[in-house]
């Protein structure tokens, strides 16, 4: 199979023209028990991927990179019996063990053992299976490892979903739908006739302004540099939008003291500490960004216990993913996330180097893979 192998990271940029992904040829797989073995159809490009070329989020190499897609079943190992080869399925990047504390609360998002074997490369169930030609290990990025024609993953990372969703679509639904979706509902609980502003307009950020927007007597503030950016925030829902330096002014002028949640998804302290100035009495800034670990928070401590504020980490939009993916794509089924707005194209996997770069510039929102395209191997 194809697969796009990263070597080394602190590549850099522009990411593009260092070409840090390599298309090689692996050997496929054979699932294992409690293991399902999918054909990618489409895999999407998303910020945490460049995150993990750029050092900002540390992973054992080499590693096949790509965590938001979408495929089939093509095989099931001993002990799978609820899954069927010819299913479609969305793949999840936290494969939930369903046992340890954070499972038991309710919170698959924050599962310990999935934390764990995605930050050594492995799976769920066992030691990482990915091998290049000599049989020199290759780690899985995020239990998924989607920039592949085919991934072996948990059981646990898949999420069964009806066959008439476009691969397009559902490939979005992994991770940018779980992430911005669940900042706004899950973890803000965002209220009726409640204010919420978005600092950050990638997909995640303007999935969060789609979610805002079915919130009935939401006033919702769209911030991005990108005027482009800014022009999208509104087809996808938003009442008011702008550049960094209008936040102030719009949320003064919008709101009644501030705003009730902001959502921060720009991966970055110095924006981070700019939401918390956005907020009313009582609100909360929710943080789904990755900064890089360089980065430092600095904010007056009174403010939380002085004025009731908030500050509340997202991962996976706290999401229970059995439960949401089916409810986000009923909302898409209704019209009420028009998340065809997030494409910006269908390119085939050799074109994932020269993608790094438009991403980190803001070029394009969601460029999807097309793993069945027959293409040749340039990395």
């Amino acid at each position: 199979m194809r697969a796009a192998v990263l070597r080394s990271a602190d590549a850099g940029s522009p990411y593009g023209r260092s070409r840090p992904l390599a298309l090689e040829r692996l050997p496929v797989p054979a699932p294992r028990s409690g293991e399902v073995l999918v054909r990618i159809v489409r895999a999407s490009l998303c910020h945490s991927d460049l995150s993990v070329i750029d050092g900002s989020r540390v992973r054992p190499l080499p590693m096949v990179l790509g965590h938001e897609a979408t495929g089939v079943i093509e095989g099931v190992g001993d002990g799978v019996d609820d899954v069927r080869t010819g299913d479609h399925v969305v793949l999840v990047f936290v494969p939930a063990c369903g046992a340890c504390r954070a499972c038991s609360a309710g919170r698959p998002a924050l599962c310990y053992r999935g934390a764990e074997s995605n930050g050594s490369g492995d799976l769920l169930h066992g030691p990482a299976l990915l091998r290049g030609p000599d049989g020199e290990r290759i780690n899985h990025h995020l239990g998924v490892s989607a920039f592949a024609e085919y991934a072996v993953v948990a059981r646990e990372s898949v999420v069964v979903i009806d066959r008439d969703v476009p691969f397009d679509v559902a490939a979005m639904f992994g991770c940018a739908a779980l992430t911005g979706i669940g900042a706004v509902l899950r973890t803000g609980a965002l209220q009726e006739d409640q204010s919420v502003v978005v600092l950050g307009l990638g997909a995640v950020g303007l999935m969060s302004v789609m979610a805002a927007a079915q919130v009935r007597g939401s006033t919702v503030i769209a911030i991005d540099p990108l005027p482009a950016k800014q022009e999208l925030a509104l087809r996808c829902g938003a009442q008011q939008v702008g550049a960094p330096d209008d936040a102030g002014e719009l949320v003064g002028r919008l709101t009644d003291g501030g705003a009730d949640v902001v959502v921060e998804a720009a991966g970055s302290a110095r924006v981070m500490e700019a939401g918390l100035g956005l907020l009313a009495r009582g609100g909360a800034l929710v943080s789904v960004g990755l900064p890089h670990p360089d980065q430092q928070l600095t904010t007056q401590a009174l403010q939380f216990a002085g004025t009731g504020r908030r500050l509340l980490g997202s991962y996976m939009g706290d999401a229970v993913p059995a439960r949401d993916i089916p409810a986000y794509l009923d909302l898409w089924r209704s019209g009420a996330l028009p998340v065809e707005l997030l494409h910006t194209d269908t390119r085939p996997l050799a074109d994932l180097n020269e993608s790094l770069d438009a991403l980190a510039e803001g070029s394009i929102v969601r460029r999807v893979f097309d793993l069945e395209r027959d293409e040749d191997t340039r990395g």
